[in-house]
């Protein structure tokens, strides 16, 4: 079983673009969701894979990811329940940790979150000076709300303006 430890967090101006080694573009779609677990199937360029992840909306959870065929993966996103995630994924080293901001496009255009995979739940990692609020805590961030309820429809409030 896999575990997945990861923090999500606003992004602050552009700094992190100079500093990205590398990007990725990225579509996905959601095959099935629940309160405690998520089905997707993601494109990045030429590869796909089918993730599973259980646990909920936290910063620690299981998930379980398999290549699958790219055709597979097309017919899948064809039939995915809402509208796609599209974003770019760029990944930012900071002393010693890969950062990967995620760039979103379409209905979620505008929205800009960092993420971090840590070993553990309490480990320490230094912040760079672009990274802005946690939201880890907030459903609203994570793609498969955004589904749902895209970035494009959030009030003033919600963008934290």
């Amino acid at each position: 079983m896999a575990q997945e430890i990861e923090r999500k967090f606003l992004v602050i101006g552009d700094a992190w673009r100079a500093q990205a080694v590398r990007r990725a573009r990225m579509s996905q779609g959601y095959i099935a969701s629940a309160d405690r677990a998520s089905v997707r199937v993601r494109i990045t360029g030429d590869v796909a894979h089918l993730n599973i992840k259980v646990g909920g909306l936290e910063a620690v959870r299981q998930e379980f990811e398999y290549p699958i065929p790219i055709a597979d993966a097309e017919a899948l996103l064809a039939a995915a329940q809402g509208p796609l995630i599209e974003k770019t994924r760029h990944f930012v080293p900071h002393e010693g940790f890969e950062w990967e901001v995620d760039e979103f496009h379409g209905a979620n255009e505008g929205l800009v979150v960092a993420e971090l995979e840590l070993d553990s739940e309490h480990q320490q990692f230094p912040r760079p000076a672009w990274i802005g609020a946690e939201v880890t805590h907030l459903p609203r961030y994570y793609n498969v709300n955004l589904v749902a309820r895209p970035y494009a429809v959030w009030d003033a409030e919600e963008r934290g303006e």
